[in-house]
């Protein structure tokens, strides 16, 4: 009987875990993506529009992004002819935080 009692348990921190995850990488994208990206990562916002957002579910788009892309962006943010088109959120998020918000984004192509 006690061999179920440790299964339960790991599986339920285990389950626990994978939640709390994924609830981190939905509130960092809602927190700091959605504004410019938007709630579907299409980039049509006020915001995305003015800043140039790219269609997140465009598969020609996320088949030239790649991930170290990607990251390099998050982490350091975008500058195109001087404007900035994407603030760097390396002083925010972590580099977990960064690679999970890719993933997130892949979800999105079409």
């Amino acid at each position: 009987m006690k061999w179920k009692t440790r299964l339960t348990l790991i599986a339920t921190l285990a389950l626990g875990t994978w939640c709390s995850q994924a609830a981190d990488v939905n509130e960092n994208w809602k927190t700091h993506c959605v504004s410019c990206h938007g709630k579907d990562g299409k980039g049509e916002t006020k915001a995305g529009k003015k800043a140039g957002a790219k269609d997140m579910t465009d598969t020609k788009y996320q088949a030239d992004l790649t991930d170290a892309k990607a990251f390099k962006q998050i982490k350091e943010g975008m500058k195109e002819d001087g404007k900035e088109r994407m603030k760097a959120f390396g002083d925010k998020l972590s580099d977990d935080e960064i690679k999970a918000l890719i993933a997130y984004v892949r979800k999105f192509k079409k």
